[in-house]
């Protein structure tokens, strides 16, 4: 599969947390990986959230161990409550899943293409990669016009 090419005709991506109580399926996704710098997610995983798009078609099994936290009006976080590994970010909206890039097992390498809230990125880091980088207020227009 070549970079950042749609995975839809192929097998589920698949992963899981950290300990293995909740395996993780997708069934489609685009291979282009986005950064978070929001304060929210700095401080949930420790720096900036790396994550894929994947839609609505996402399977969590091992539902006993998924917790979730509604962490603003538009969103929630779930994580494995055996072993704390962030398992998603959800939009209330729409149901639309971005998981944390390093759970997936990838066919091949994704494509880093995008950063949001660059304006609350801290200044002590930057990425080498040229890609796109959206403001708070246009990510939220973005989503304003699904």
């Amino acid at each position: 599969m070549s970079t950042a090419q749609t995975q839809s005709e192929q097998e589920p991506i698949q992963g899981q947390c950290l300990c293995g109580k909740v395996k993780i399926k997708v069934a489609q996704m685009e291979f282009r990986v986005g950064a978070c710098h929001c304060q929210s997610c700095r401080t949930w995983s420790g720096g900036p959230l790396f994550t894929f798009d994947c839609g609505t078609a996402v399977k969590l099994d091992g539902a006993c161990f998924v917790s979730s936290f509604q962490s603003s009006d538009w969103a929630e976080r779930g994580f494995c409550n055996n072993c704390g590994t962030h398992l998603f970010y959800r939009l209330k909206q729409n149901g639309q899943y971005f998981i944390p890039a390093g759970l997936l097992t990838l066919p091949g390498d994704p494509l880093f293409d995008h950063q949001i809230f660059i304006e609350q990125k801290p200044h002590w880091y930057c990425f080498a990669n040229q890609t796109k980088e959206l403001t708070g207020a246009e990510v939220f227009a973005l989503f304003s016009s699904d």
